[in-house]
């Protein structure tokens, strides 16, 4: 099946590994992307707040260009930019002054019909050729499905089922053979885009979440954003050696936690090598989790 890419800025700056192990992954599942010809920033995270009808314009100038090359779907594996594209495509549905003005801004054709998928519903939508494919189940694997912000709110954008106990990560991680545990901050915020404005509180944020994966027995969370890996994974000496008075005081000691994309967790269940899937470039090292499964 072919469906469009949407890369988005960080996949081919810092979030590499995401887009690497994704295109690795997909042939798995019969899937062949096609990157979306002369795309462009979709304007997160800030574009929206400051100027509404640019915020709506600059998604909707990717998908114009997805109809051009005849593509039915797009996929957008940053969380950000999925939020961008799939609420641009709900507010132009659902508001003809503003798909007037959009296509305005826009001069060219422009029909709304490209759908627009996250990566859990990319792998949400194949779990039994995924299940098929599997070589190498990740049984005893335990893992904390992380969907943070944007890839279930809000709900008329997203469709998802829950807002506050979604499922379509879960059921990606147990094809793959993996073990999902029960914890509470699935949907909880990292601090998304305060990494340099506010680090105190993405450390103290983000030092809630691991801390609950860890006390409920994860080996390893599972993210579908690169802001949420970078804020999680480049965080964790931070979070270890600085003190918040408004937050729980670091544990000294307190084993990393690597965090996965949910390509790589395919891909590992795929039996893929750690440099197709960029598990070498994360500053938790997650290549423990294999040599675990293989004791």
């Amino acid at each position: 099946m072919k469906l469009g890419f949407y890369p988005g800025c960080s996949m081919h700056g810092t979030a590499r590994e995401l887009q690497e192990s994704l295109s690795a992954v997909v042939g798995a599942l019969d899937v062949q992307l096609t990157e979306i010809d002369d795309w462009s920033c979709c304007g997160a995270s800030s574009a929206h707040s400051t100027h509404h009808l640019m915020g709506v314009a600059l998604p909707a100038r990717n998908l114009a260009l997805a109809e051009t090359q005849g593509l039915d779907t797009v996929v957008a594996p940053c969380a950000a930019c999925y939020s961008r594209l799939a609420g641009a495509r709900h507010e132009l549905a659902h508001d003809a002054k503003l798909a007037r003005k959009v296509r305005g801004v826009l001069d060219r054709p422009f029909e709304n019909r490209v759908a627009v998928q996250n990566v859990v519903e990319l792998f949400g939508d194949r779990l039994d050729t995924l299940k098929a494919a599997v070589k190498r189940p990740l049984m005893g694997l335990k893992v904390a499905c992380y969907y943070g912000c944007l890839l279930v709110r809000p709900q008329a954008v997203s469709g998802a089922c829950d807002v506050e106990k979604p499922c379509g990560m879960e059921k990606v991680a147990e094809a793959c053979g993996a073990v999902p545990v029960a914890w509470n901050s699935a949907v909880e915020c990292c601090g998304g885009g305060y990494s340099l404005s506010r680090p105190g509180s993405v450390i103290r944020l983000g030092r809630a979440i691991l801390d609950d994966a860890r006390k409920c027995g994860a080996d390893a969370l599972l993210v579908g954003c690169p802001m949420c890996h970078s804020n999680l994974d480049f965080r964790q000496k931070a979070m270890q050696r600085e003190g918040d008075p408004k937050g729980p005081e670091p544990v000294e000691g307190d084993r990393p936690m690597p965090i996965l994309y949910l390509s790589e967790l395919v891909g590992l269940a795929l039996d893929l090598p750690d440099e197709v899937l960029g598990l070498g470039r994360h500053f938790v090292d997650p290549r423990g989790l294999r040599r675990k499964l293989a004791g």
